[in-house]
């Protein structure tokens, strides 16, 4: 006969307990149930190139990756991987003790932080930010601290004296994210100067997340922080095939970084997955090497369909808060008559038919997120048309 406890300690991790179900799972099951189109989740809804995909039948056939791959990743991918930071950006990592390779981009997060953070660290993220921040940050017992960025001239930007503030001896460690989700922002060469200067002076880790890299924009230029003075060596800099290359249930992501920090998130991801994904690595490496053609081609389509439904937004009505980089486009309600994203998102798929999400899950400021909707553009261009279609309604 089994035991019941009469315990009243609730059985979810106090840590986790504030988070519940993701968002992105509740919007989801809504668009099913609706027959709306999802225009809230960031997944494409086409597969990537052919060549990739078929190397990846290649390395399945001929029996690379079917068992436990090195737990470092797959030699090609590291040296793909280093000789893309080489190529694009002049960083030189070496592939054997500088690159690591993970389950996707969300595990990189998870793995730097369980390793770089203990209780009673703060660690300062931008708000909005990528819901796994705070929830990574919590399970390695952190104490997040959010700067915001804030609309400002059609963009969301960063203010820099605003974060300055929020750095004190207790903090350990900056999690970075640009290109940014859900706003769109790139920074700047002055913002990235001053945040490393900000980094060197209060001797601070920081953890980059640049999986939108080939997702800029017009004038827009992704710089990552590693290539600024004084901090390759305290930066941990996170890729992922996911966004690239259109292959987002693959989950192969890295980390680049000195080799310390390397050592460190490795001894946390090898109680993780310990290893993933050992075919995909194989196409992987070759989708790295891909000429420059492919990421030029894939910049243009996605701007094209930001364009798209930049315009179809504010014909709706929407205040569109154009994006510098990513595949997403974040917009005011206000001008809808609107202030609660949460209530709008949830009646949208009966007023319209698509689905949306709220920006406020991404805030720990609640209401400073609570006029902002996130669109994801990375789908079909006749989805797109047929989306911008269903939301005129909006305007009357």
């Amino acid at each position: 006969m089994t035991r019941m406890t009469s315990s009243a300690r609730p059985l979810l991790n106090r840590r986790l307990a504030e988070f519940g179900t993701t968002i992105f799972a509740e919007m989801s099951a809504l668009a099913l149930r609706t027959g709306s189109i999802n225009l809230g989740q960031g997944f494409p809804d086409t597969d990537g190139p052919e060549e990739v995909r078929e190397a990846a039948v290649r390395a399945l056939r001929d029996g690379r990756g079917n068992q436990y791959p090195p737990g470092p990743g797959v030699p090609e991918l590291r040296t793909a991987v280093a000789a893309h930071q080489e190529r694009r950006y002049g960083l030189s990592y070496d592939p054997d003790t500088e690159v690591l390779v993970t389950a996707g981009a969300t595990e990189a997060i998870a793995a730097a932080l369980l390793a770089l953070v203990e209780p009673g660290d703060e660690v300062v993220a931008f708000e909005p930010y990528y819901d796994s921040y705070a929830a990574c940050i919590a399970m390695a017992g952190g104490t997040r601290v959010p700067v915001t960025l804030r609309p400002h001239e059609g963009s969301f930007r960063l203010d820099l004296d605003e974060l300055r503030a929020a750095v004190t001896d207790r903090t350990r460690l900056l999690l970075i994210n640009t290109p940014h989700n859900p706003t769109g922002t790139v920074l700047t060469r002055e913002e990235l100067t001053a945040i490393a200067e900000l980094a060197v002076e209060r001797d601070l880790l920081v953890v980059t997340d640049e999986v939108y890299e080939h997702l800029v924009f017009d004038e827009a230029e992704h710089l990552p922080l590693a290539t600024f003075p004084g901090m390759r060596e305290r930066t941990v800099t996170i890729g992922s095939a996911g966004k690239t290359f259109s292959f987002t249930g693959w989950k192969v992501g890295w980390i680049t970084a000195a080799p310390g920090l390397v050592s460190a998130v490795r001894s946390a991801k090898q109680f993780l997955t310990y290893v993933s994904s050992g075919p995909f690595q194989y196409a992987v490496a070759e989708a790295l090497a891909l000429p420059d053609s492919y990421f030029t081609a894939f910049r243009e389509d996605m701007l094209a369909k930001r364009d798209l439904l930049a315009a179809g937004l504010a014909d709706a009505g929407f205040k569109v808060f154009k994006p510098a980089g990513t595949y997403f486009i974040t917009t005011d309600i206000r001008p809808l008559g609107e202030n609660d994203g949460f209530a709008f998102c949830r009646a949208l798929p009966e007023r319209a038919g698509v689905v949306a999400i709220p920006n406020a899950v991404f805030y720990d400021h609640r209401e400073a997120g609570a006029p902002f909707v996130r669109f994801a553009f990375c789908k079909q261009t006749g989805v797109l048309e047929e989306a911008v279609g269903r939301l005129k309604t909006l305007a009357g």
